[in-house]
């Protein structure tokens, strides 16, 4: 048993995508003659834009859908305005979720250095803690204390009567 053979055939584009030589030879004449102008629109108006082509790729394929959908008056001044918008719709989310662009990995802060808020209040308690087994010795033994564990001082000198603290 043979099966039939059949050419593959490519798949027919979307009516709404789907291309006839006026809308191709309008979006020539009418859209895609602006090219350079709108690029260097957007460099000029939008430096922070970092991709610009995808802009005006995005820009020219809802011109495309908009014109299947009803005649543009100005191709030029709504192709610029889609333009502008796209360019400011990818400002604000790049406010809102900046992306850094770093190189080397290492580099990045991931964390910080000072200790967090359940460290500092740890530390706080064990100082309090200190302070207070300190408090509780008697003033000679406390004399001692301070000034060996917390001044730093030599046993030797403190054999000499230690000054009031």
């Amino acid at each position: 048993m043979s099966l039939p053979h059949s050419t593959p055939t490519s798949a027919p584009a979307p009516p709404c995508l789907a291309a006839s030589a006026n809308q191709t030879e309008w979006f020539s004449r009418e859209v895609h003659a602006h090219d350079a102008q709108l690029k260097s629109y957007l460099r000029g108006f939008f430096p922070s834009v970092r991709d610009i082509d995808d802009v005006v790729q995005e820009s020219y394929l809802r011109t495309w859908r908009a014109r299947l959908g009803q005649p543009i008056r100005s191709a030029k001044s709504f192709l610029f305005e889609i333009a502008r918008n796209l360019a400011v719709d990818g400002i604000r989310r790049k406010g809102v979720s900046p992306e850094i662009h770093c190189p080397d990995l290492d580099a990045l802060p991931v964390r910080e250095e000072k200790p967090g808020v359940e460290d500092t209040v740890c530390t706080n308690e064990e100082l309090d803690l200190l302070a207070q087994a300190i408090q509780s010795l008697p003033t000679r033994c406390r004399e001692v204390m301070i000034l060996r564990q917390i001044k730093g001082r030599s046993q030797k000198g403190n054999r000499e009567r230690a000054p009031s603290l």
